[in-house]
Order: C-alpha cells, then sequence, then structure tokens
C-alpha cells in the first residue's frame, strides 16, 4: 500500500511523443499521485507523416490537463529531434531546474508504489555516487531471494526510473572511451558471460560508430558500467511496459519475458544489508534479452529498433 501520509515532492519528468492513448494512462496514474512539479517533454511530429501532428498535439494537450496545486514546466520541440536527441535534450532541460526526478515516458504504466519507492530512495542515497538511478521494473522477480524491498544490480533499466542531477551529468552519449575498453576483458568480468559480453560489445560498437538505432539509453549502460554505478531494483515490478506494438518506437514486437504487469511493493522498505550486487540475477536478467545467435540477430533486431 502507498504511505498514507506521503506527498509527491519529487518532481516527475514525463516524456511523451504521438500517443494519445498511452500518455493517457501515464498521465492519469501521474494525476493520482499530485506531484507538486510536472516537467513535459515531447517531441514534434515527423515530416512526411499523415496525421501525426494532430496526435502529437492531442498529447500536448493531455499533459496540461494539470487540475492539482503543481508547477506545470514544458519543453515541447517545434520538430523532431528523434528519440535519441530528443530523451537527452529534454533530460538535460529538467535537470538544469530540477536536482532529482521520477522519469516516465508515455508507454512506462506506474503502479502507485513506484513513486513513493523512489522518493524515499532518492532521499536515502543522495549524494552517494555509487548508485546511478533507482529503477521500477524486475523482470526476475520469481528469482529474487531475502526478504529485502529492492537489491542492487548492475543492470539500467529504464521503463520508469529516477535519478539525480549529479548522476545525470555523467551520461556519456558517445561513449568516449570505449575503443579503449573494447581491448580488455572487462565486459567478461561484469557480466561472467561470453555470450553477454559479446551482446554488449556489439551494441556499443554500433553506437560508438553511431550505425546503432536512434536511441540513448544503451548510452545510459555505458555510463553506468564504465563508472562502476549500481541501479536499484525493486523486489517486485512496479511499472509496466504498455507501448508494445505497431504504434512503438523501440517496442514494435511484443517480448513476454519483459511484458510483465505492475505490483505494488510495500511500506516500510526493508533495506539491503549490503551494497551488492546480484550477478546470477543479473546475468538472468540479460539472457531474458538475448537473442538466439548474436551475430545474425542482433544487427538484424537492432535495425528493426531504428526510427
Amino acid at each position: 500500500m502507498v504511505p498514507s501520509k506521503a506527498s509527491l515532492d519529487t518532481p516527475v519528468v514525463l516524456l511523451v511523443f504521438n500517443r494519445p492513448k498511452t500518455t493517457r494512462f501515464v498521465f492519469d496514474a501521474i494525476a493520482k499521485m499530485r506531484p507538486s512539479r510536472l516537467l513535459a517533454v515531447a517531441d514534434g511530429p515527423r515530416h512526411g507523416i499523415p496525421g501525426e501532428a494532430d496526435l502529437c498535439g492531442e498529447v500536448r494537450a493531455i499533459v496540461k490537463q494539470v487540475d492539482w496545486p503543481c508547477e506545470v514546466r514544458t519543453n515541447f520541440a517545434t520538430e523532431n529531434l528523434g528519440c535519441r536527441e530528443r530523451v537527452i535534450s529534454g533530460l538535460n532541460w529538467a535537470f538544469s531546474l530540477v536536482e532529482e526526478a521520477i522519469i516516465l515516458e508515455d508507454d512506462c504504466l506506474p503502479d502507485p508504489t513506484f513513486f513513493p519507492f523512489c522518493q524515499l530512495l532518492l532521499a536515502r542515497y543522495r549524494g552517494d555516487s555509487r548508485i546511478a538511478m533507482i529503477s521500477g521494473n524486475n523482470f526476475v522477480e520469481q528469482d529474487v531471494n531475502g526478504n529485502s524491498s529492492y537489491y542492487f544490480t548492475r543492470m539500467a533499466h529504464i521503463w520508469g526510473w529516477a535519478t539525480w542531477r549529479s548522476a545525470w551529468q555523467r551520461y556519456d552519449r558517445h561513449l568516449e572511451f570505449w575503443p579503449e575498453i573494447k581491448q580488455t576483458d572487462l565486459l567478461l568480468e561484469v557480466f561472467g558471460s561470453r555470450r553477454l559480453a559479446a551482446y554488449w560489445t556489439k551494441v556499443f560498437d554500433r553506437m560508438y560508430e553511431n550505425t546503432g538505432p536512434n536511441t540513448w539509453d544503451y548510452q545510459w549502460v555505458y555510463t553506468t558500467l564504465v563508472n562502476n554505478a549500481l541501479s536499484i531494483a525493486p523486489r517486485v515490478n512496479l511499472v509496466e511496459n504498455i507501448g508494445f506494438g505497431a504504434e512503438g518506437t523501440h517496442t514494435t514486437v511484443m517480448q513476454p519475458a519483459l511484458s510483465i504487469a505492475r505490483r505494488s511493493i510495500e511500506f516500510p522498505l526493508k533495506h539491503p544489508v549490503a551494497m551488492m550486487p546480484s550477478r546470477s540475477l543479473d546475468r538472468r536478467d540479460q539472457m531474458l534479452c538475448l537473442p538466439e545467435s548474436i551475430p545474425r540477430r542482433l544487427s538484424k533486431k537492432l535495425r528493426s529498433l531504428s526510427r
């Protein structure tokens, strides 16, 4: 259950584009929590896509329907920037205004307990450079042992997450030192699996060469890894992706292993006694996403993700 006396003082960043239906669901979930600050970031319509300008306008109207005491700031692009540039520029803008934030995209539907979970842990780990982010995702909840409310991980899932300005300022969109890192076995040390190391090597190669998908999150994964920073994952999955389908940007194909319903987390939170990542949980998590044949299917998958 949600703490009865909690108020959502943490700013919420909502990233939107052209999907009124999913945006409405996510906005309504935010509205129920009545945050004191809402920062809305929108991409502009693409040229030559019939009806998209109207859809973008409908989405922007939805996120302005704030009927509770709230400081609302908007950052609406006048033209299409694409997923990568719009999210990066949008978060740069948001963190120029606030020190920390809860971040949701227009297809990430949170359980009500996601918000106090993030707010409490943002406060608890504020100023701790060992933690890069707080995620709302858990795709291996059936494998989590112990009674803690969350665990530490080297994975950086962003279907509903929270972080601090200080962490985002380390974001490395160009993967500056990737050529040097690639010459080492550091990815194998991190993942403990040659398949996973090979998968991420190919991903980072393409992002470094700017031949990969038009996205921003692989660079965030890289940033957390090279800074040896941990993420926090909840004991249960708190955010459900409702964007799988033809209208999705990077989720056009349903992925059953990642299509997990949102659940509630119990309060008060039970904190782990040690800040140690679980390599076994990380490996299980990543194996869910691995293509069956890395060399053949990875490039096909990444091409399909390009926008």
